[in-house]
């Protein structure tokens, strides 16, 4: 029997894709758990649907992620902290208060996207790296600064 995946199923394939299953088994436990759709001429309409759907927004989500890049590349941020008499830190920088900086500008971006390895403790100028889907990729300058009281 040929079936339309409608979901990932574990060691029989991914969603959308057509297989060919045992009758029994498409029937006694894909198709009532709606796993699947008979690959009827019906269904294969729906099915490219579907297909010409995801990839246009595939194609807007793309952009998006582009122009967010491409405004993101090369921004400064100043972040200033606290430092004590001998220049101990009293926070470090972490890719949660660089994402909240990148946030008061405008840009929502979540802190997994920020490649940081381990938190800025010392004052200075850091390029650090943002990854965005599609392996589209920005670099943004930290520049860490005193504090002043």
């Amino acid at each position: 029997m040929r079936v339309i995946l409608l979901q990932d199923v574990e060691k029989l394939g991914k969603k959308y894709e057509i297989k060919e299953v045992a009758d029994g088994y498409a029937r006694n436990f894909l198709i009532p758990k709606s796993l699947v759709k008979l690959a009827t001429e019906k269904n294969l309409k729906w099915l490219e649907n579907q297909k010409e759907t995801i990839k246009k927004e595939s194609e807007k989500e793309l952009k998006n992620f582009q122009d967010i890049a491409t405004k993101i590349d090369g921004l400064e941020l100043n972040i200033p902290v606290k430092i004590g008499k001998e220049n101990q830190f009293f926070e470090s920088i972490t890719p949660q208060k660089i994402s909240e900086k990148l946030k008061e500008l405008g840009f929502e971006i979540k802190k997994t996207q920020i490649d940081l390895e381990e938190p800025i403790k010392e004052i200075g100028e850091f390029p650090i790296k943002i990854k965005f889907e599609h392996n589209l990729e920005a670099e943004v300058r930290i520049i860490v600064v005193e504090e002043k009281s």
